[in-house]
Parts: C-alpha cells; sequence; structure tokens
C-alpha cells in the first residue's frame, strides 16, 4: 500500500507561530512524519529558522536577520522566538526535517549542512529549493536527500536530475495531476506537493498519486489519510 507522507509547512502555523519550536513539537503531536522549516543565518553564522529576510513580518521588529547576531535575535525575539536549526532537530525528535534555504549562498548551504553533521541528523534531514540552491547542497553533501522544487509542468532537463540528483520533485499542489506523477515515477522519482490546506485538495492529491503532501492544517491531512486507509480496510 502506498504511503503518503505528511508535512508540517512551518511547522503548524495556524496554532503556534511558524518556524520555532513550540510549531516543530505541534506539527509532530497532530501526527506530522516530517517538518518543513526555513533556514538562514545570522550575522555571527548561525542557522536559525527564518522564512523572511527580516523580523518584521512574524516578530514586529524590521531588522533584517544577517546584520543581526544570534544574541541580538535572542533578545528581540524572547525565550521563545527564532530557534536554532540545532534546537528545531532536538526538538523534532526522531522525525524528520525538510529544510528549505530561502536565500541560499554557498557560505550558509556549508555552514547549515554542517550544523546537520555536528548533531547527527543527516538521516532524518532533506533539503527543498530550488536549482542553485540545491547544486549548492549536493557540493557540500553528495549523500543529501534532496527535494528540488520545480514551478512548471515542463520536465527538468536531464543534465540537471544528473547533477542535482533529486529523491523527489516538489511542485505546488496545484500542478499536481495523475499524468504528471505517472511521469514523474516513471522516471524513478517521488512526488512531493506544497501547500495543500483543503481536504478536497489533499483528497485529489492522494488520489493523483502524490508521495508527500505538505500542509498548514497536519490535523486535517492525517484525519484524511486515516479516514481512506479506513474505508479501505
Amino acid at each position: 500500500m502506498r504511503t503518503v507522507t505528511v508535512v508540517g509547512h512551518r511547522g503548524d502555523p495556524y496554532r503556534v507561530r511558524e518556524n520555532t519550536v513550540g510549531s516543530v513539537r505541534s506539527a509532530v503531536a497532530r501526527g506530522a512524519d516530517a517538518v518543513e522549516v526555513d533556514v538562514r543565518l545570522t550575522r555571527d553564522g548561525v542557522p536559525v529558522l527564518l522564512h523572511d529576510d527580516t523580523l518584521k513580518r512574524l516578530w514586529g521588529v524590521d531588522r533584517p536577520l544577517d546584520r543581526l547576531t544570534l544574541a541580538e535575535v535572542r533578545r528581540l525575539t524572547g525565550p521563545a522566538g527564532v530557534p536554532t536549526l540545532a534546537e528545531a532537530l532536538a526538538a523534532a525528535g526522531g522525525h524528520r526535517l525538510m529544510l528549505d534555504l530561502p536565500g541560499a549562498t554557498e557560505a550558509s548551504v556549508r555552514a547549515i549542512v554542517g550544523t546537520v553533521r555536528e548533531c547527527g541528523a543527516a538521516e532524518r534531514v532533506y533539503y527543498c529549493s530550488g536549482a542553485a540552491a540545491m547544486l549548492l547542497v549536493r557540493a557540500a553533501d553528495p549523500a543529501a536527500e534532496i527535494a528540488l522544487t520545480w514551478t512548471t509542468l515542463a520536465p527538468p532537463r536531464p543534465v540537471l536530475l544528473d547533477a542535482v540528483a533529486p529523491r523527489w520533485l516538489n511542485y505546488r499542489f496545484g500542478l499536481v495531476g495523475r499524468a504528471l506523477a505517472d511521469r514523474v515515477h516513471r522516471d524513478g522519482l517521488l512526488v512531493a506537493a506544497w501547500t495543500a490546506d483543503t481536504r478536497r485538495s489533499m483528497r485529489r492529491l492522494i488520489l493523483s498519486g502524490a508521495d508527500s503532501i505538505t500542509t498548514n492544517r497536519v490535523d486535517a491531512l492525517a484525519s484524511v489519510l486515516r479516514r481512506g486507509k479506513e474505508h479501505r480496510t
């Protein structure tokens, strides 16, 4: 029987502020198999969880992350604020983290991959982003598991697939249908979809053959999958 991986988008953001330790823990508690988080570097080179390049949207502080040290980030966002990647890995326990790398550079990717290794977490981490970032990940870690984010129905060129060597192709959920999933599977890859939040879209993706679904509503997706399993038995 095919298994669909439930991925919490930035944790469990409808209940707990996104990209925080509390959000990671909430997603896991509500049935996530993995949690997608965004990772950037502070000015002193520490990987932390933040999607935007400033603290303004989430924390009300209009300061660029790359101009702040970790100590300054702690002071500005408080004890339950922006966590380090190492703290998020600890919070996830045995569950997987899917690391999205907005604003990736060679230096940031090296630091992020290095932190994963230092935490002994290489087996429970995989990476997602566009081609440029994933090429940097592949160079930093030849064994890394990669979900290459792809935003068109046209397939990636073979030369790119050879260079990135992804395990997954990661699509916006509206692009995923049976024909696309069948083609990706014929190529020996898995289909990941983001970010589906209605039960209708979740069911459509499951029927289309998606192998992983990223959602802001982990409990809803877990419920859809559970009911589908019950109907089959």
